[in-house]
């Protein structure tokens, strides 16, 4: 059971997480706070549930958790949170979040690969989704959605990367509550940073993404391309080089050759 008053007591934010609602089954969360309800209007509203009956990841792949073992939430953006702000640097942010919180608590060294996923030792630890809600040509409601294997030991069924949980990383058990209040304090703060100052976050994401210079495959579908991770431009998209050219990718999945 998720314990409020140890996440309170760890909690320094004014507005992200202060209207927190937990819930034991939800579809999804993302889905959830993304419906227009009185419950989920207020700015830095965070949904968790210890369990999602349909949880996804990106390009509505299934995110499976265990039951109270793990963090399944989601994060709502709303009004002047989201007004000044490149989604695909908040996509990049919200990797370097869980990043941090997980350096910060448990000394482990993290890698990131694009577009935000969080590893350890090479293992998937953390996956995010950003999903929006646009009126006319104005995104009006951000959701970060965020999936961190905590105390999980067992994971069953194929993976494109081999997944990993904090507990198998430290052999302790992990305390859900302070880590999750811990990379609410750091989005806090970086959020301020995306907007004012995109060019520092794109160059910690690049000190911490190991793949970049090295030959890789991106897959899209049924779709293959090969090159050099060349870099990531200013807004966060990969470049890929093939030969003499430089391609900017939007979408795909990164593997090393």
């Amino acid at each position: 059971m998720f314990n409020l008053e140890i996440f309170d007591l760890k909690l320094e934010t004014e507005i992200i997480g202060r209207n927190f609602i937990y819930c034991d089954e939800v579809i999804s969360t993302n889905a959830e706070i993304l419906q227009n309800k009185p419950l989920y209007k207020k700015a830095g509203t965070v949904l968790l549930a210890e369990k999602q009956l349909k949880g996804k990841g990106r390009k509505e792949r299934t995110w499976q958790s265990a039951k109270g073992q793990n963090l399944t939430f989601s994060i709502l953006l709303t009004g002047e949170m989201v007004d000044r702000i490149n989604i695909n640097h908040l996509n990049l942010a919200a990797s370097l979040v869980v990043a941090s919180a997980i350096e910060n608590l448990y000394q482990i060294r993290t890698e990131l690969k694009w577009p935000n996923d969080v590893l350890i030792n090479g293992k998937k630890v953390s996956g995010i989704l950003i999903e929006t809600s646009v009126k006319g040509n104005k995104v009006e409601r951000v959701v970060i959605g965020i999936g961190i294997n905590l105390n999980q030991n067992v994971f069953q069924g194929e993976f494109n990367i081999p997944p990993t949980s904090l507990k198998i990383e430290t052999g302790e058990n992990i305390v859900r509550e302070t880590i999750l209040a811990e990379i609410l304090n750091i989005l806090e703060e970086l959020i301020i940073e995306v907007s004012k100052k995109p060019n520092v976050i794109l160059d910690d994401w690049r000190e911490k993404c190991k793949m970049i210079g090295d030959k890789i495959t991106i897959t899209d579908g049924e779709q293959f391309k090969s090159g050099i991770f060349y870099d990531i431009d200013s807004d966060g998209y990969l470049l890929l080089k093939r030969n003499d050219t430089i391609e900017k990718v939007h979408f795909g999945d990164v593997s090393l050759c």
